[in-house]
């Protein structure tokens, strides 16, 4: 059960920490407080955690770095929050495998909105019977998270992965962006948000696609995104 999850929270602002742990108690979620980055992965190896809220600048170890471990060992939910709102902060965030983000000052309804929504997704998702996909000189491996082409290992961040996977998985199907905001993220696409565009970009460049006039991952204007199953034998 969603309401049952427990979730880490990491923040140093300890205000913000006691309305939130009270909030989502009241909501029947467990949460456990920890206020230091370099503390996170030895408590998530050690314990039942089935979400993380992790804030971007803390004390040990900032809150990048940390998801950039978590990563390292488990695709375990991360909600990172932060108080700056430009673009870069939340596209670094997802490339180094965040699954979402929320901008400081946390709204309590919409964080939870986006809590119960990141957990749904996981809750009511299929397990894939298939584990790997190819197409020309594209190979990639979904239990071993391995991306080759042309022969060579192309590191992609748990993000850029679970993109490729979704696009690969309908190859020769425009996907509306919507669609890919439920599969990836675990709500609709508001209309404005724009890190799919800059995700679909940067895996264009890991892939050799030219962004300017890409023939692989193609973006379909108004509808989605395209991925060309044919087009991976050059």
């Amino acid at each position: 059960m969603i309401e049952y999850a427990n979730i880490l929270l990491v923040e140093d602002d300890i205000s913000l920490a006691q309305w939130v742990t009270e909030y989502l108690q009241e909501h029947g979620f467990k949460i456990k407080h920890i206020a230091r980055g370099d503390e996170v992965e030895d408590y998530v190896k050690s314990n039942s955690v089935d979400l993380v809220l992790l804030d971007v600048m803390l004390p040990g170890m900032d809150g990048i770095e940390v998801c950039k471990a978590i990563r390292r060992f488990s695709d375990l939910p991360i909600i990172m929050m932060t108080a700056r709102a430009d673009e870069f902060d939340e596209v670094v965030g997802l490339e180094v495998g965040a699954n979402d983000y929320v901008i400081k000052p946390v709204r309590p309804r919409a964080l939870l909105a986006r809590i119960k929504a990141m957990l749904r997704m996981l809750e009511n998702n299929p397990v894939r019977n298939v584990n790997e996909l190819s197409f020309g000189h594209l190979l990639i491996n979904a239990e071993s998270k391995r991306v080759t082409f042309q022969g060579e290992n192309i590191e992609l961040s748990t993000s850029l992965f679970s993109l490729l996977w979704l696009l690969a998985s309908n190859a020769g199907t425009v996907l509306d962006r919507d669609a890919v905001f439920k599969a990836l993220i675990g709500r609709e696409y508001d209309g404005l948000d724009r890190r799919m565009d800059v995700l679909v970009s940067n895996l264009r460049k890991k892939l050799n696609d030219n962004p300017q006039e890409p023939k692989k991952i193609k973006t379909i204007w108004g509808k989605g995104y395209l991925f060309v199953a044919d087009a991976w034998d050059d």
